[in-house]
């Protein structure tokens, strides 16, 4: 409570004939039998005021009170009458007799009604201040704050030093798009927004700054989607001389005290799983434990010499896959329902979803229902029951095609059917996802890529097959993922500058390029560079967790569109010619 001021939301039965001052909106105007009750809002919460009649003066104010209008309010506070009491909300036993009323700025009639539910996401977005006036809003900024605050306090007492980093750069080919800024006093040039601080936090364990971090904003020139936003917040940390494994215990650490400030306990210690059995078990690198009982079984050496095309091909390819999947208790599915998964699959690549509804198992394949079963070898149905594990009642869905394909579709369709099933487990399962490949083929042009950044070292036992064999590399890399959310990643960094060469020509980064990209970076790590790694955890992906919230922008105060837009300011928006010129830009008309 602040000195001079109550607020709305922490008015109690122990003030009860106590006098109070409240600044607030009108949540609620109701006129009883001649006497007006205002519910009045602040952060904090809604009490209940009251404007008696015998006060003419304030009774006549109150009656042009409308909806959303500002007020400041001086009463008595008193106990509601009996059957008054409002047990839901926790200013519920008492109310504030208006003695004094002043209306500090009327209203509009609002755009719509905080507490409808149904009102779309634009109107919402477009008139953004009035939704976070909703208390749901209200306190997933507090939530922020309380996290954002907890990390600094965690970090600072492990001995980190918060350093902020330049928020014009320069263009790197780090994976995603970036925003461009034109220079208007070097003609031509562009400065970029960072997609990460990564370079510079590099340089700063180079210049010894031994551990670091930083709440920072990133930019992404990206298309939007759930959990992402052209602009965003991470915890970007860095730190010297640290292991692998020291690094995964300090910030499990943190991610036990952030989850402490929604008060949710995670275990100890967090599992860690390959990133191989990953995608065996689960075709993705942020698995959700929470969904028991249903993963991958390759199944594809049971179907090498069926008649069933389908499986025969793909088994018999390489870079391919046969996968199957147990749903429990799902055998009584319509074909109507099993169509509409069949669909959502498609723009993973997936062709169709065959699958074998299981009646009755003990009964061998006369307790099965498939059109395809009389294409598959006793030896072949007989295996695929005994890997999947199936049960009277289950559902048995496959995956056969290039194994990328086969993973990316089994996986959304496991998460998919986990929440239209209720197959989730209550609780909270953080996994850390260890042993990535340094590199990924790209299956159309066969060139190698940075799984996670060109700047990440590879395993030490790995580092002699670079040149030889380079997709058996593994990265020095990790991820922590909770509930099927990755929440951050990191690596320990390539600290020798051959090495990053190295990296560089096998992702196709000539010694000219790298030198006209990166000179800064490789000039660096020539000057005593000392062996350092990090990781980065997406701050707004936190805190959509711990509110329970649906998507990023519904826990960042000004987001965006779908498509990048602000319908609260109009940005982006054209630009005077006049502007333009003396960036040294000119408008692209748009043909018709």
């Amino acid at each position: 409570m602040t000195e001079g001021r109550d607020y709305c939301g922490e008015v109690r039965a122990d003030q009860i004939g106590q006098e109070v001052q409240l600044f607030g909106w009108v949540n609620r105007r109701r006129d009883h039998g001649g006497i007006i009750f205002v519910d009045l809002r602040d952060h904090s919460g809604l009490v209940q005021v009251v404007v008696n009649p015998e006060q003419a003066e304030l009774f006549s104010l109150a009656e042009q009170i409308r909806t959303e209008f500002v007020l400041a309010v001086t009463g008595q506070v008193r106990a509601r009458p009996e059957g008054t009491v409002n047990p839901a909300l926790p200013t519920g036993e008492i109310e504030v007799v208006c003695a004094e009323l002043d209306i500090l700025n009327p209203s509009d009639t609002p755009p719509y009604q905080l507490d409808d539910e149904q009102v779309h996401e634009d109107h919402r977005l477009r008139y953004r201040y009035m939704e976070l006036r909703r208390p749901v809003m209200q306190e997933r900024l507090r939530t922020r704050a309380r996290l954002a605050a907890a990390v600094r306090q965690y970090l600072d007492a492990q001995g980190f030093l918060e350093v902020e980093t330049p928020m014009l750069t320069r263009a790197t080919p780090e994976g995603a798009r970036e925003y461009l800024v034109p220079s208007r006093t070097h003609t031509g040039a562009c400065f970029a927004l960072p997609q990460s601080p990564q370079l510079f936090k590099q340089m700063l364990m180079i210049g010894g700054v031994d551990r670091y971090y930083q709440i920072v904003r990133c930019f992404r020139d990206e298309d939007p989607r759930q959990d992402r936003q052209p602009e965003f917040t991470q915890i970007d940390i860095e730190t010297s001389f640290l292991e692998e494994a020291q690094i995964l215990d300090l910030m499990e650490e943190l991610a036990r005290t952030m989850f402490e400030v929604a008060e949710i306990s995670l275990p100890e210690p967090f599992p860690r799983l390959a990133y191989a059995e990953a995608m065996r078990r689960f075709g993705t690198d942020r698995p959700d434990l929470r969904i028991s009982g249903m993963e991958f079984v390759d199944v594809a050496d049971l179907l090498t010499e069926v008649e069933f095309k389908v499986f025969r091909e793909p088994a018999n390819r390489k870079g391919a896959r046969v996968a199957a999947m147990r749903i429990p208790g799902a055998a009584g599915m319509s074909l109507g329902q099993i169509d509409a998964y069949t669909e959502a699959i498609k723009p993973y690549g997936a062709k169709g979803l065959a699958y074998i509804k299981c009646n009755q198992v003990g009964q061998g394949r006369g307790g099965l229902q498939a059109g395809f079963l009389k294409f598959l070898h006793d030896e072949a149905v007989a295996g695929i029951l005994e890997r999947t594990g199936a049960q009277d009642g289950d559902l048995i869905v496959f995956g056969a095609d290039r194994a990328d394909i086969v993973n990316a579709a089994l996986s959304f369709l496991r998460e998919r059917l986990a929440q239209d099933l209720g197959l989730h487990e209550e609780g909270w399962q953080p996994l850390w996802v260890v042993d990535f490949p340094l590199l990924e083929q790209d299956p159309e042009t066969q060139r190698w890529l940075a799984m996670h950044h060109p700047f990440t070292a590879p395993a030490i036992e790995d580092a002699a097959q670079l040149e030889t064999d380079p997709g058996a590399v593994r990265a020095r890399a990790y991820d922590m993922v909770i509930n099927g959310v990755e929440v951050g990643g990191g690596s320990i960094r390539i600290h020798r500058p051959e090495i990053q060469q190295s990296v560089f020509a096998l992702l196709g980064i000539d010694a000219e390029e790298a030198r006209a990209k990166f000179g800064f970076l490789l000039d660096a790590l020539r000057y005593g560079c000392p062996p350092h790694g990090g990781i980065a955890f997406g701050f707004d992906r936190l805190v959509m967790l711990l509110t329970g919230a649906e998507a990023i922008r519904d826990v960042i105060a000004f987001p965006k569109t779908q498509t990048a837009n602000c319908l609260l300011t109009g940005a982006p928006e054209m630009v005077e010619m006049d502007q333009l010129r003396e960036l040294g830009l000119s408008r692209i008309r748009k043909q018709s």
